[in-house]
């Protein structure tokens, strides 16, 4: 499966082992914004941050991270529209919700 470039991820557990595989696929996929909506966001923000970076050693890595506590999923997929910084605005912004382990 491949991921748009804009992205809505509700927030799974902070230390969920599906962050570091979602993260790549998201460099892979050229996604461009990950907006993490739900309870824990902001530490689920931090953790893809830091996944994305790694030893700092390929300056290729980036995405875009942004955390939207107490708004409504509604709220941030519009946020996630209104993106338009290196985006194909004909794609459209997808929400992922990740497996629980």
């Amino acid at each position: 499966m491949s991921y748009a470039q804009r992205l809505v991820l509700h927030a799974p557990r902070w230390n969920s082992p599906a962050l570091d595989d979602f993260v790549e696929a998201c460099i892979r996929d050229g996604v461009v914004l990950v907006c993490v909506a739900g309870d824990g966001c902001e530490r689920v923000e931090d953790v893809i941050d830091e996944l994305v970076v790694g030893d700092g050693g390929d300056d290729r890595r980036f995405i875009n991270t942004t955390s939207h506590p107490n708004e409504s999923v509604a709220e941030v997929i519009a946020f996630a529209k209104a993106w338009t910084l290196d985006v194909d605005l004909a794609l459209d912004v997808q929400e992922v919700r990740l497996p629980e382990h």
